[in-house]
Formats: structure tokens, C-alpha cells, sequence
């Protein structure tokens, strides 16, 4: 059976990167021994991406597009492009070249060794800021330690999958998606190719600090119930330290009583600690309930506006 890729390309006003983008990918996979399909997922784009994304399936049939009626975020548009997708092989890869669609050659080169993940870790990471290279490394540190699920290190969404890992996919029709997480959680045997992580070739960034705030977050409760145990284990610490107050507070009345204003220290201790932890467990209850909320409502993924091609 002749092999077949489909790679998944999520556009979010990307006008500036989308023609480059296509002509570098079609350069990677054009007259190789495999065929392939571009689908393009456009995200509810505001600029001119969706008629460049026209124009190009008009001219190459290899080009299909799934567009959106409205932003749903990018990991919905990721599991729209799984939805559709017909190769015996499928990769995601974003629109803006940071990561390398020539690496797509060596991802398949890996699954015909018999790999059925083979996921991009990034080496090495050009033209990113300090402060975004350390919370990235802490992000994935932190995660690989609250879950019990293996996310590989210093990976993101560049990957090639076996058709048969995308269809355990499908079966999971969760709202706040994590699909790295998704991924290392459905199994099957994993590989890596390390790869140079290059600049943003045009634009901006789609993933400013609350969408990657909101995107962290996804990956911790979706994929842990650690915080639920945190906030039962700072219960146990408060009530042991209420104890404390309690025995301070009784040796300051009978025997400090020319030192201390009565009370008020205990009460100020008590009201600013313990109400701080409330807070936090309610938060975290919080986090955990609106997720409940998303998922009891039983909406669509995702709403379809249009698509060429298929």
C-alpha cells in the first residue's frame, strides 16, 4: 500500500507566513516516494488568510481547507485536521516555520522504522526571549512531575502519528485539550528526532502569556488530581498549625500577659493564613468544576463554516 501523509496546519491570521509556508512544505514533499494532503485549519483568522488559503487550493488539489465560524483555539483546530485527515500517516506542524517541515522527512523515516509516534524535541530554541526559555523549561519539569503520564521534555505539537494512534484520538472528545498530553496518554510506541526550534519567520505570536497561562493549565488538570490532593494536604497542615496558634495562644494569656495585646496576634495569624489556603482550594475546586461545567454541556468541538477540497 502505497503511504500517504496528511499534515494538519492550523493558520490564525497568518497572512504574512502562509504563501511561504506552503511553497516550503510542497518543496519538502513533493516527488517523494509517498503521497501527501496539506490541511489547512483556519482558526477564525481576521486578515487575509482565508482567501490566500482559497487561492491556494484552487491551484494544488493536494491543499484542502477546513475553515472555522469562529476562533476555537488551537488545539481544536489540530483535532479538526485528525477529524478529517485520510493518510495511513499524520503530522501536525505550525504555520509560522519555526519548526522545520524538512524534519517531517525524518519523522517518516522513523515510522517506517516501526515507530507510531515520533514527536519533534527541540535542541535547541532561536530567537526566543529569556524569560519565554525558562517558562517553557519549568512548564514541561513541572508537568512531568504532577502527572503520571510520560510527556516527553522540551516538546511541543510537531509530530507524525500512525493513523491508528489518530484514531484512539478521536475517541476523545474532551473540551480543554492538552494533545501532547493526549497523545503520550494513548500509548504505542513513541520516538524522537531532535531538531533546531528557528525564529518566527513573520508575525506574531498567537500564544501571548494568558493564552499560555490558560494552555498550562489545561495540561496540569486535564492530565493530574495532584492539585485536589494539594489542597486536601494544606486542610491537614492548617488544622495541625491551628493547634499551634491555639497552645501559643494560651501560653501569651497566663503567662506573657504585660507582653502581648490579648488576642490579636492569633486572630491576625489565623484570619490571613487560613483564609489565604480557602482561597486556594477553592480555586483549585474551582478549576476542576468548570471543566465538569464544559463537558456536562455536551457541545461540538467545533462549527464548520467551510471547507475545499475534501
Amino acid at each position: 500500500m502505497t503511504s500517504f501523509l496528511s499534515v494538519i496546519v492550523p493558520v490564525y491570521n497568518e497572512e504574512l507566513v502562509i504563501d511561504r509556508m506552503y511553497k516550503r512544505l510542497t518543496e519538502v514533499l513533493s516527488g517523494r516516494d509517498f503521497r501527501y494532503e496539506i490541511i489547512l485549519v483556519n482558526d477564525g483568522s481576521r486578515d487575509r488568510t482565508i482567501d490566500l488559503a482559497r487561492e491556494i487550493c484552487e491551484k494544488d488539489p493536494n491543499v484542502k481547507l477546513i475553515s472555522f465560524s469562529r476562533n476555537f483555539g488551537h488545539q481544536i483546530a489540530v483535532t479538526a485536521g485528525m477529524d478529517r485527515a485520510k493518510g495511513n500517516m499524520i503530522a501536525l506542524i505550525d504555520a509560522d516555520l519555526q519548526d522545520p517541515p524538512e524534519v517531517l522527512l525524518e519523522m517518516v523515516e522513523k515510522w517506517k522504522e516501526g515507530y507510531q509516534v515520533v514527536y519533534g524535541t527541540r535542541a535547541r530554541r532561536k530567537g526566543e526571549s529569556f524569560i519565554k526559555l525558562i517558562t517553557a523549561s519549568l512548564f514541561y519539569r513541572i508537568l512531568r512531575r504532577l502527572t503520571s503520564v510520560d510527556i516527553p521534555l522540551d516538546t511541543g505539537d510537531f509530530r507524525l502519528m500512525d493513523a491508528k494512534v489518530v484514531a484512539s484520538l478521536r475517541k476523545m472528545q474532551e473540551r480543554n485539550r492538552f494533545v501532547r498530553g493526549m497523545v503520550s496518554w494513548v500509548g504505542f510506541k513513541q520516538g524522537k528526532v531532535e531538531y533546531v526550534r528557528e525564529p518566527r519567520f513573520a508575525g506574531e505570536t498567537k500564544y501571548p502569556f494568558r493564552k499560555m497561562m490558560k494552555f498550562a493549565l489545561d495540561g496540569i488538570f486535564s492530565f493530574s488530581h495532584i492539585p485536589l490532593k494539594l489542597a486536601s494536604s494544606l486542610g491537614f497542615f492548617c488544622a495541625i498549625l491551628s493547634f499551634a496558634l491555639i497552645g501559643y495562644a494560651l501560653y501569651s494569656k497566663y503567662f506573657l500577659p504585660d507582653r502581648t495585646i490579648p488576642g490579636w496576634t492569633s486572630v491576625f495569624i489565623a484570619i490571613v493564613f487560613i483564609g489565604g489556603i480557602q482561597l486556594i482550594s477553592i480555586g483549585i475546586l474551582g478549576e476542576y468544576i468548570g471543566r465538569i461545567y464544559e463537558e456536562a454541556k455536551d457541545r461540538p468541538l467545533y462549527i464548520v463554516d467551510e471547507d475545499i477540497n475534501f
